[in-house]
């Protein structure tokens, strides 16, 4: 089914929405990678303050290319997901409600999911610079030390993505292969 989700959203948005489902969103969502998921556990384990605010947000796994002349951002694809699965359980705790990126998720991040009603989208990748259309605005606002891997702010609009494991664990993955076998 196809949705147009305003971000930041809310727990029950998020509980409609189901594995298949394509969703366009728009509204402000925030990048982050290997090395800014790292920084951002360690600052959480020691009583810190994450650099925005998590609730309701998602992030997209992406170290975007430089941005040529006119452009907002550069080539946007998305990165694969699993990296950053050490990290995840606990920003799912913290009020995180969606992630971007590729590929599959460990069953400790299916778990955490299910737990804190969030769901696990994906991005097509080596669509990147057609991605980057869809975002209007970028901005570092962490970590600019970090080069590609620095947090962004990105203000998106329509920014497709397919819901690929829902609140409930069904899992888009799984179910496509069962579905292909058949």
């Amino acid at each position: 089914m196809e949705k147009h989700i305003e971000i930041p959203t809310t727990d029950e948005i998020i509980k409609e929405l189901r594995s298949g489902d394509m969703l366009y969103l728009t509204g402000t969502i925030y990048t982050a990678r290997d090395a800014a998921h790292k920084r951002m556990y360690e600052t959480l384990n020691e009583g810190g303050q994450l650099p925005y605010d998590i609730e309701g947000s998602f992030v997209y796994y992406l170290g975007p290319t430089p941005a040529k002349p006119g452009q907002v951002i550069g080539s946007a694809g998305p990165t694969t997901s699993s990296r950053m699965d050490k990290y995840t359980p606990l920003l799912l705790s913290k009020g995180l409600k969606g992630m971007i990126g590729k590929g599959k998720r460990s069953p400790e991040v299916i778990d955490a999911i299910k737990k804190e009603g969030a769901v696990y989208c994906a991005a097509i990748g080596g669509l990147g610079a057609l991605l980057s259309k869809r975002i209007v605005e970028s901005e570092v606002i962490a970590y600019d030390d970090l080069g590609t891997e620095a947090i962004r702010r990105l203000r998106v609009k329509e920014l497709p993505v397919v819901v690929i494991i829902d609140t409930l664990g069904n899992n888009l993955y799984e179910t496509a292969a069962e579905e292909f076998k058949k």
